[in-house]
């Protein structure tokens, strides 16, 4: 899920990256859509009531501050860092070194299904708060989560299943699903 040194050809290889943008991830958001770069990208959100000058208001905002996941090769990261350098790689600290955190393609596209439709009922976690050990691997057919694959699992404080994709040291997202649209992977 990570990699370390990159060499030309990886530097080439386009993949998700988590990066960071401090207290920056709207100038972030904008500047990857640019039409300069164009980088494809991804910040989790959900609503939220949020209080301005005494007056309450449901918002749309990141779920954790200052995250965001940009799919495209180092090189085309690196070249864009060179004009906007409030984007950061995250990394992990190994006994190897520091190595950048990616996420492989499928998982970050059943993420984004899951975690796109800001519905009240989609909940984030720490990878620490779930325990997927007991939980079935499964693909969805049908419905707005078609083809997320990801774990059945019962989560602590929510009363049905729910399928839970998890991106290993980073997040994890669960939603609920009708268990007649669900297939168990072996």
């Amino acid at each position: 899920m990570s990699t370390s040194l990159f060499t030309a050809e990886e530097k080439r290889q386009v993949r998700w990256f988590v990066m960071r943008a401090y207290k920056n991830e709207k100038m972030a958001e904008d500047r990857l859509k640019d039409k300069e770069y164009g980088l494809e990208y991804f910040i989790p959100k959900h609503y939220a009531v949020r209080t301005y000058h005494g007056v309450k208001s449901k918002k749309l905002v990141p779920v954790i501050p200052s995250l965001l996941f940009v799919h495209a090769s180092h090189s085309q990261i690196t070249e864009f860092k060179k004009r906007y350098n409030f984007l950061q790689f995250a990394m992990w600290e190994k006994s190897t070194g520091a190595e950048y955190i990616t996420v492989p393609d499928d998982q970050m596209d059943s993420f984004i299904k899951i975690a796109s439709h800001y519905e009240e009922d989609t909940v984030y976690y720490r990878p620490e708060e779930i325990d997927l050990k007991r939980g079935m691997r499964v693909c969805i057919h049908g419905g707005k989560f078609d083809n997320v694959k990801g774990m059945f699992v019962r989560v602590q404080g929510k009363r049905n299943r729910r399928v839970v994709v998890l991106l290993e040291g980073v997040m994890a997202v669960s939603a609920e699903v009708h268990p007649d649209l669900i297939e168990v992977l072996s």
